[in-house]
């Protein structure tokens, strides 16, 4: 009888165990999606999004000059009242109230954005400009309802869709993000654009939410793999003294020029978000406008998938 010494059987083992495992290991890769493929899709996306989005006040000029409206079809004269120097937002109650499902920024990160805005774009709009309230920085993710679409909702009916966005938030994972740049859009929007380096991808969050809202309208408000925040609304012409018009007689290209010193202070700003809202906003942009509104802060958990 040929006798098996002990070192070949040893040997064999291990080669068949590293075999399976290894198998195991690639069906179980080739079975889930590859979430870094999924995060530069939509890296990507972001990128073509912001690119056509800089491209706007060159292709339709500056509207807010003359009083156009917001992204979101509202009139800026509904929104706002310039007198006497004084910017003053006209609030108008929602009926029924907005329900919007925002990230929110840490003042630790929004303050030195607003400084930097200000710093940049005051001495030329001061008494034609609103600036976001810095403690209300926010990335808009999913509405449960809003002015286009209204879904009503009781008191009780809220409560459960704030326990289901809750549930949602337990899952998702705080996210690294860096301001890819900023842009002026023809409306008079200053929008921070930003990529996210790790955690929960917007095109996910907004997925969950969706599964999460049943009742949510079917058309939202905003490309799925978009991160952006509102920084300030240009309301008005630039105050120039008769130099400055001289050597900026041409306005949109003053406009780029001010864009250009924001962005060279601020792309490449990182930040971390790491809470959910569910809000419920009582006036129309309560969130823009510092309007009356009620919070449901939800600290993402990162508890899962």
């Amino acid at each position: 009888m040929t006798r098996i010494r002990k070192p070949a059987i040893l040997i064999w083992l291990i080669s068949a165990i590293l075999f399976l495992l290894g198998f195991q290991m690639a069906i179980y890769n080739s079975s889930r999606p590859n979430q870094s493929v999924h995060y530069n899709s939509n890296s990507e996306e972001r990128t073509k999004l912001y690119d056509k989005m800089s491209q706007d006040l060159d292709e339709n000029g500056a509207v807010f000059l003359q009083g156009g409206e917001t992204s979101q079809s509202l009139s800026l004269s509904d929104l706002f009242t310039l007198k006497d120097g004084v910017v003053t937002p006209v609030l108008k109650a929602a009926d029924p109230p907005v329900r919007a499902n925002v990230l929110y920024l840490s003042p630790n990160f929004s303050v030195p954005i607003s400084q930097a805005v200000r710093d940049i774009f005051l001495p030329y709009f001061d008494g034609a400009i609103w600036f976001q309230n810095s403690s209300l920085y926010h990335f808009s993710m999913f509405h449960a309802s809003h002015h286009i679409v209204a879904v009503p909702a009781t008191e009780s009916e809220v409560e459960v869709e704030a326990n289901s966005v809750k549930a949602v938030a337990e899952v998702l994972c705080p996210l690294n993000i860096v301001l890819d740049r900023v842009v002026l859009t023809s409306t008079g929007v200053l929008l921070g654009c930003w990529q996210v380096t790790s955690g929960t991808d917007p095109y996910t969050i907004r997925a969950k939410l969706r599964n999460a809202l049943p009742r949510a309208p079917e058309k939202q408000l905003y490309n799925p793999a978009m991160l952006h925040t509102s920084f300030a609304r240009l309301l008005g012409h630039p105050k120039l003294s008769s130099e400055e018009q001289d050597k900026n007689s041409n306005q949109r290209e003053f406009f780029h020029d001010l864009v250009r010193l924001l962005n060279d202070r601020l792309r490449g700003f990182q930040a971390v978000v790491s809470e959910l809202w569910y809000v419920e906003e009582f006036d129309v942009l309560a969130l823009a406008l510092n309007g009356r509104m009620k919070t449901h802060e939800f600290h993402l958990g990162c508890s899962g998938s």
